[in-house]
């Protein structure tokens, strides 16, 4: 559990940003089919260390609402490094951008909208307090608009606490390779906390 002060927090996502090798793609896929406002742009002289022979580039910003903004990176004159390029696979989704709505009308609203514009979209997908939709854009990011299905409450927060503890108690341990074996470690710390409990009750009386 942390032990920083509360009254250090931050205020939310001011921006995302990523590299495009596919400007007019990106630039028609967010402003003219998602309807993100453009915002803001930067355009520079390539900076950095001098041995890196930094590209000049635009650097350009687009509002994906309450005050969060998604950017993207064009490196004038440049290809795309192998390495950069978006792998396929399940792996590749964790890395990924997220917006929330408020209802299932607008959820279906958005999945409208893409499917429209010819953009692939998955069906509504739960995940315990979230529902989503999945696609990517032209780059190959992988992008996701959800909504909340309940709050979050405190439950939640003790339950990631356990989640976590478990998971760093199992890490690198020789033999860890599935859920099962996560399952019973955190067993074990949920029995504990409920004989501490239990303890704690017996010694107030």
């Amino acid at each position: 559990m942390s032990n920083h002060p509360e009254t250090l927090r931050l205020n939310g996502v001011d921006h995302t940003a990523h590299p495009t090798w596919k400007l007019k793609e990106t630039v028609h896929f967010y402003r003219d089919i998602m309807g993100l406002p453009l915002v803001h742009a930067v355009t520079a002289k390539g900076w950095g260390r001098v041995d890196e022979q930094h590209a000049d580039f635009l650097h350009f910003f687009f509002d994906s609402g309450n005050e969060s903004l998604i950017a993207f990176f064009h490196y004038i004159g440049t290809e795309q490094p192998p390495e950069l390029k978006v792998p396929r696979g399940y792996m590749s989704l964790a890395n990924h951008t997220a917006w929330r709505v408020s209802t299932e009308a607008e959820l279906l609203a958005w999945q409208k909208r893409l499917q429209d514009a010819g953009v692939k979209v998955s069906q509504f997908i739960t995940h315990e307090i979230i529902e989503s939709i999945y696609f990517r854009d032209p780059n190959g990011y992988p992008l996701e608009i959800t909504r909340s299905l309940r709050d979050v409450e405190q439950i939640d927060a003790v339950d990631a606490e356990l989640t976590i503890e478990a998971a760093l108690r199992l890490e690198g341990a020789e033999g860890w390779t599935n859920i099962e074996q996560f399952w019973r470690a955190k067993g074990e710390l949920v029995r504990a906390r409920q004989d501490a409990a239990l303890s704690g009750r017996e010694t107030a009386r």
